[in-house]
């Protein structure tokens, strides 16, 4: 055999060795961190709470992008407006939006349902999407 032949079988053979292990371990990747808690996908646990702590917490970091701000030479954040702007509960949705949120999360459910998750609370997922909104 020449040359030319063994680079050409040895080329064929490479990429089947890449299709077959490309195709091989797709399964493999795509379950990587499910099992120790570090899915991305999957849905928030608790709702944040806004007791005195949080809005401590939320206080301090507006003081101190107030002080980048001051720092960079632009104008100084109402560090109170911003913090009962954040605070403040979700605004009144009308009923068509909130019936249309209701009906996204039923529709959400079932599918969680049939991948064999466990169901969302809909009260308190329209609620949490209303608040995101």
């Amino acid at each position: 055999m020449d040359f030319g032949t063994v680079l050409i079988v040895i080329a064929v053979v490479a990429v089947v060795v890449a299709v077959g292990s490309y195709w091989g371990t797709g399964r493999i990747y795509s379950g990587l961190g499910r099992e120790g808690g570090l899915d991305m996908t999957r849905e928030p646990t608790a709702t944040p709470s806004t007791g005195p702590e949080v809005q401590e917490e939320i206080r301090q970091m507006l003081e101190a992008k107030s002080d980048r701000r001051v720092a960079r030479g632009e104008p100084e954040l109402d560090v109170d407006a911003e913090l009962a702007a954040l605070t403040r509960g979700a605004p009144e949705a009308d009923a068509g939006l909130r019936e249309e949120v209701r009906q996204l999360v039923v529709a959400r459910n079932e599918r969680r349902m049939r991948q064999g998750k466990e169901p969302l609370d809909v009260e308190e997922e329209v609620e949490r999407q209303l608040r995101e909104l």
